[in-house]
């Protein structure tokens, strides 16, 4: 293959930790591969598939992919993006501002930056990108931290998978190791809260609400779920924040429970 020196292929086993790139529902096996090539090139390693349209394995991804089968064969597969980002606790999807949640929009330099910073504190960061046709979903962008948008002809502005997968791991790549300083220092026993403690929280929340009759009418469910996850996301909880605000929603709960019943109790007793 062109371009490529066999003799350093030891050398690229141990290559240093970088961000997932996740694919939301990829259609072609071919941008599959052409997604993990454009990986492999840039030292990154983590592809997460979710829910490929056309199934895996797929062999025209190892064809397209001119020799990068090791991050094919090592490609997790889930059927949710919630269980491709559960471990990642910083998240950035690729695509054009939403028009009904409130998301920071970043540049790929500072999108990048922040997802150094980080990694740089122990964190797992990671990209979204939605399918070729249709891109991400909103119930998709409601797991992510951020958004990406990369400053296009706004008069054609369509990337294919590949492409944007390229892009995004160059400008990583171009970043190298001018991780600013942490912006924020962290208790010693405390981390980043991953999305699998932060899903845990909504869960637990929406729950209650949906017992509490908050969360209606049913057909403005859905977005509002959106928004109050949006409101999480957006406060970069540590994991003890998470569990001490779980603790909250407990607490509040089990006491409007025990007032309803003391209430249901005198009523009875006064009858």
């Amino acid at each position: 293959m062109a371009g490529t020196d066999k003799r350093k292929a030891d050398a690229a086993k141990n290559l240093p930790e970088g961000p997932a790139f996740i694919l939301v529902v990829p259609q072609l096996g071919d941008n599959i591969g052409a997604a993990a090539r454009a990986m492999l090139n840039f030292s990154l390693t983590d592809m997460r598939l979710v829910a490929p349209r056309d199934g895996w394995p797929n062999p025209r991804a190892w064809k397209a992919a001119s020799g990068a089968d090791s991050i094919l064969d090592e490609a997790q597969v889930t059927q949710t993006t919630a269980e491709a980002v559960a471990g990642l606790d910083f998240v950035l999807a690729t695509t054009a501002r939403p028009r009904d949640m409130v998301k920071p929009v970043y540049t790929p330099e500072e999108g990048i930056r922040r997802m150094r910073a980080h990694l740089a504190k122990g964190g797992k960061p990671g990209f979204l990108f939605g399918p070729e046709r249709t891109g991400l979903h909103n119930d998709d962008l409601a797991l992510a931290d951020a958004i990406v948008t990369v400053p296009l002809n706004p008069g054609f502005s369509s990337l294919n998978l590949a492409q944007a997968v390229l892009l995004m791991a160059y400008e990583w790549n171009r970043a190298g190791d001018t991780t600013p300083p942490a912006e924020m220092v962290m208790a010693a026993d405390t981390r980043p809260a991953n999305k699998a403690e932060l899903l845990g929280l909504f869960e637990h929340l929406e729950s209650e609400l949906d017992a509490a009759s908050f969360l209606r009418p049913p057909e403005k469910r859905a977005g509002m779920i959106r928004n109050i996850r949006n409101i999480f996301q957006r406060a970069g909880m540590t994991e003890q924040e998470v569990r001490t605000f779980r603790g909250i929603v407990t607490a509040l709960t089990k006491h409007a429970r025990r007032r309803a019943l003391e209430d249901f109790e005198a009523e009875k007793g006064g009858k």
